[in-house]
């Protein structure tokens, strides 16, 4: 037995810098990739891209460009009165300008990251799917003679879910992480109570309620069951719902070039 860790202990000191590196990589957990996530961002980042090349000026794609929400935003007076039931995907993969695909990009990066790393990417597609039409349903009741774009209802949704997975599965989440998420849904609603004119806070509000109600149905309360588990119909379903969204984004751009 001596010899056999003498003998070890020599193997181990001729090991290469990536041997030891490889080896102490060995059991610690790996990071998915945030696949969904990078598709999602990647795609409204894309519709905005046309529609800063099809603007008639640079100054329209900075403050926002008029044309391209008439085109394929959520219009609910087309949608209820000439039957444009498209919009209401649609009017989510458009932007008002720079600042708005910026803030919009940057919070969804930051959401879905976490989000693919406590959960399973097929429901990110999914929350999110539902909860940008569930903010524009909820916009559409109460707010019907006002447009609606952008995908905020859909990303405030990822931040539903999170909060209702901070609280029901607090035995292993941080109280600083439940924290920030009631600091950043505070944070919008004093942001768009502030900014009343502009932002359409019950589209923000009807995604956050989709976001926490399916988080509230999907994540298991019982602690030994893994919520990153998904069936094969969990999976399909995520996919779908990428597909939708990513079908919607492509429908935007041939409406704003006007090909449709």
């Amino acid at each position: 037995m001596a010899a056999w860790r003498c003998r070890h202990r020599m193997s181990s000191q001729h090991q290469t810098e990536p041997e030891q590196q490889e080896s102490q990589d060995i059991g610690r957990p790996r990071v998915p990739i945030p696949l969904y996530t990078y598709i999602l961002v990647g795609s409204i980042v894309t519709v905005f891209v046309v529609q800063c090349l099809t603007s008639n000026a640079l100054s329209s794609a900075i403050v926002g460009d008029e044309r391209s929400a008439r085109l394929a935003g959520f219009d609910k007076q087309a949608f209820l009165r000439s039957h444009e039931y498209w919009r209401i995907l649609t009017g989510a993969c458009i932007h008002g300008g720079i600042l708005h695909i910026m803030f919009n990009s940057f919070a969804f990066y930051n959401l879905g990251r976490v989000f693919e790393i406590l959960s399973n990417r097929a429901h990110l597609a999914i929350v999110f799917l539902i909860s940008a039409v569930g903010g524009n349903l909820l916009s559409l009741i109460f707010v019907p003679n006002r447009p609606s774009i952008g995908a905020s209802g859909g990303i405030v949704g990822l931040l539903g879910y999170l909060a209702i997975y901070g609280f029901r599965r607090r035995q292993f989440i941080s109280s600083a992480f439940r924290r920030d998420m009631v600091i950043n849904i505070g944070f919008m609603l004093v942001f768009g109570l502030a900014l009343a004119e502009v932002v359409d806070n019950f589209g923000h509000i009807g995604g956050l309620i989709a976001g926490a109600v399916y988080g509230f149905v999907q994540i298991p309360a019982d602690v030994h069951i893994d919520p990153r588990a998904a069936s094969s119909k969990v999976e399909l379903a995520g996919l779908s719902a990428l597909g939708i969204y990513l079908a919607a984004c492509a429908l935007s751009i041939l409406l704003i070039l006007q090909i449709v």
